[in-house]
């Protein structure tokens, strides 16, 4: 039975590191990048089944990325969960309007965001 892949796009290591184990523990293929640029370079050559998007990133911000790859018919179908530390009304609906399929704020419930990921695949 083949894996899930996950893909943890966050420049904050500690945070990648502890989703990275709890999905990994859940049964899911993690990979991470720690930056706007390598997250939308892995994203293009893995082709993840979800990836999980933070909104401030170094060089590509979450939302151009999640717009890059929801606007390109190749990518338009990977769910993607804003998972930010920028918790007002405005961040999430810039969020779902640049196209993410959910969006979570820092912190965030370990429970609820396993139930997010398994009900977009």
């Amino acid at each position: 039975m083949l894996k899930n892949k996950i893909l943890i796009v966050d420049d904050e290591e500690d945070f990648v590191q502890v989703v990275k184990m709890r999905l990994e523990f859940n049964g899911f293929e993690v990979s991470t990048a720690n930056d706007g640029k390598e997250g939308l370079q892995k994203a293009r050559e893995e082709f993840p089944n979800l990836i999980i998007l933070d909104a401030m990133l170094p060089s590509i911000d979450g939302f151009k990325i999640c717009k890059l790859l929801k606007f390109d018919e190749k990518y338009q179908n990977i769910p993607v969960v804003m998972l930010s530390a920028l918790s007002q009304d405005m961040d999430r609906t810039m969020g779902l309007q640049s196209g993410a399929d959910k969006y979570l704020t820092k912190p965030f419930n370990d429970q609820e965001l396993l139930e997010v990921i398994n009900s977009l695949l």
